[in-house]
């Protein structure tokens, strides 16, 4: 063969490869005789590459172990018929309905929705509300006693105030009387969020509902929004049993007092702050806007401030106390700016009923049902006025297998709409004619009916909600095993988990620790001075005493067993008694009286249980799945595999 043949076909060799495309069919391996295809092991190795830390799950036979795993504990669960508990049933059913709220929103998204919620993030509202709550599917006689019981309680609220009747009727249970603060678009349901937003400050909403129930809103006030703030802050915890800080006032105030004399805000949260989240951030919060945060005064107080740099003096709230300083401030951002989140909001948000109306014609369209219904006429004709006395039954000669219309592959039947009519009796006073309750009731019905069918069929539509749909399922169900196999286990059997503890101690060790006094000044010459008086062993208060005068705090103590990467030590820190050296720390210097080096010990059961049960798991899964790997039959296809490496490593 001549050479410019051989590099021709080693060039259509290479092309081949690089191109080739995996079937739909084709099936990567088997576990015993359920396939598993190639399709659905390039995407979910795709999807989850980059959350993949482990560069060695990258390589595609490695994860290809992972899978196989993974299959292997979804056919023990089936197998257990873990898939058959009402508890997985009902909790895979209430996801597939939340994930299908994406799906089932219409997209038309109208430029005055889009606008209105933008106006509205414009203006913070400041209100409070009475709402009798009820349920939404509560009979008309409840629902017109909660609407009666509202419209007594606005006239109260008018007549003799907030305070009043909150104190007289709020019982957190079936009438709440609030006050909610600040808020803005998106913050409420929406059918509040116009109540409050269409009432003048000063003025009481006519009753209106929600799902909750039904409500009045009483304006306070309304001004421009504040955007978003930024900020870091130091916080020390409310009292618990057993602190060694018997006054967090004091403390803060202490902290507060060395900011005022020019130490660093970041140094000081880095030392001190009890946010662990944010202490070695020194302090720094992600931004937030009125009414993001569970706590109000804490956001007032960050609003509050004014230039970027600004510290608040301490206060309180339900955390501990804090201190506050602003980092960075920023108004609500130009519309265009936010336009594309506005839109995907509205999109998930019921703010209108044309959004639905809309949504209800495409259904129409697509499934292409006509406007006409022929058979009205007939189910007007077998009304009569038991119906307004909730006692009309169906006629014994009713053509309930008839169909009355077609939704893709669905038959509607006569009986269906006929059920329907049955079912809402006593929504219509004697003074509505029947063909008028027709008509409502098949506008009703044919809205749930189209409802149901799209939502029944998301599956078929919408390949991506499919995929979806089907991790979770098995996510779910390889909880539930988990749950059932590894992890219960280490939790309920006692005995097994102190045996793995007994044959491991030397894995349950404890590092050095001291127990020590540091002493944390911005001042060397104070540290110093403050090392010499703990060699003479004098007290701690009397060094407060020496130091922190007039109001100035110059000195700041943490004592107790402490670790090695505790926060008050540097890592350079010599774990040995008596004065240590000082130490250079976070933009100031610390001393410290170490009384006991504790050294490294064995850790007891006790002492080490939640590892001990955590490595117990781990073992017991390893077993397990040796267990698992006899017990079912898995047969790789060799050729697929192949060409999911060449398509994966080409990508």
């Amino acid at each position: 063969m001549k050479l410019k043949s051989v590099l021709l076909l080693l060039l259509l060799t290479v092309s081949f490869i690089s191109t080739a495309q995996i079937a739909a069919d084709d099936i990567l391996f088997s576990v015993d005789d359920t396939p598993v295809y190639a399709s659905e092991f390039v995407r979910v190795y795709n999807k989850n590459l980059d959350l993949v830390k482990d560069e060695s799950q990258k390589d595609v036979d490695a994860y290809l172990q992972l899978f196989i795993n993974y299959k292997l504990k979804l056919a023990e669960a089936k197998a257990l018929k873990l898939d058959q508990k009402t508890s997985y049933q009902k909790e895979l059913k209430s996801y597939r309905n939340q994930l299908a709220q994406n799906y089932l929103t219409d997209n038309t998204v109208t430029d005055e929705l889009v606008e209105e919620a933008y106006t509205r993030l414009k203006t913070d509202v400041k209100a409070r509300h009475i709402l009798v709550k009820i349920d939404a599917n509560a009979s008309p006689s409840d629902t017109l006693a909660a609407y009666m019981k509202i419209v007594k309680l606005r006239k109260r609220l008018i007549d003799e105030g907030f305070e009043k009747v909150s104190k007289d009727v709020h019982d957190g249970k079936e009438l709440f009387v609030e006050d909610l603060g600040y808020f803005s678009a998106f913050r409420m349901v929406y059918s509040f969020e116009n109540a409050a937003y269409n009432t003048q400050v000063g003025d009481v909403s006519q009753p209106f509902r929600t799902r909750f129930g039904y409500h009045v809103v009483q304006v306070l006030d309304k001004r421009p929004a504040r955007g978003t703030v930024k900020v870091a802050h130091i916080m020390v915890d409310k009292n618990k049993p057993g602190d060694t800080i018997s006054n967090p006032e004091a403390r803060i105030n202490d902290i507060y007092k060395k900011l005022n004399q020019g130490e660093s805000f970041e140094s000081l949260a880095k030392q001190f702050s009890e946010d662990k989240s944010s202490s070695d951030r020194g302090g720094e919060l992600a931004p937030f806007s009125m009414g993001q945060l569970s706590s109000n005064e804490f956001e007032e107080a960050a609003f509050n401030l004014v230039v970027v740099g600004e510290v608040s003096e301490p206060f309180k709230t339900d955390f501990g106390w804090h201190i506050v300083k602003l980092l960075d401030k920023k108004p609500v951002p130009p519309f265009e700016e936010i336009k594309a989140e506005l839109e995907d909001k509205v999109k998930q948000d019921t703010r209108s009923e044309r959004i639905n109306e809309t949504r209800i014609q495409d259904l129409k369209d697509k499934y292409k049902v006509t406007e006409k219904q022929d058979a009205l006429p007939y189910f007007v004709k077998i009304l009569n006025k038991k119906y307004y006395t909730n006692t009309w039954e169906l006629p014994s000669n009713f053509t309930g297998d008839k169909e009355l219309l077609k939704l893709g592959t669905k038959s509607i039947m006569y009986r269906d709409f006929g059920t329907f009519l049955k079912d809402r009796q006593m929504l219509f006073s004697d003074k509505v004619p029947y063909s008028t309750i027709v008509d409502i009731n098949y506008k009703a019905f044919l809205d749930q009916e189209l409802k149901i069918y799209q939502e029944a069929n998301l599956e078929n539509e919408y390949p991506e909600f499919a995929d979806i749909v089907g991790e979770y399922r098995d996510g779910l169900l390889l909880f539930d095993l988990m749950e059932t196999e590894i992890w219960n286990a280490g939790i309920s059997d006692t005995i097994a988990v102190k045996a793995y503890y007994n044959s491991h101690k030397e894995d349950y060790i404890w590092n050095s620790r001291i127990d020590a006094v540091v002493a944390a000044s911005v001042e060397k010459k104070v540290v110093k001075k403050v090392a010499k008086l703990l060699k003479k062993n004098v007290p701690l208060e009397d060094i407060k005493a020496k130091y922190n005068v007039n109001d100035e705090i110059h000195v700041i103590f943490t004592s107790g067993i402490l670790e090695k990467n505790h926060q008050s030590l540097p890592e350079s820190f010599e774990f040995k008694t008596g004065i240590s050296d000082i130490y250079e720390f976070n933009d100031g210097y610390i001393v410290a009286k170490v009384n006991t080096v504790l050294p490294q010990s064995p850790k007891s059961y006790e002492e080490a249980k939640g590892n001990v049960i955590s490595d117990f798991q781990a073992n017991k899964e390893d077993l397990w799945m040796q267990e698992l790997h006899a017990k079912y039959t898995v047969t790789v296809n060799e050729s697929v595999l192949t060409e999911v490496r060449n398509e994966i490593n080409n990508q």
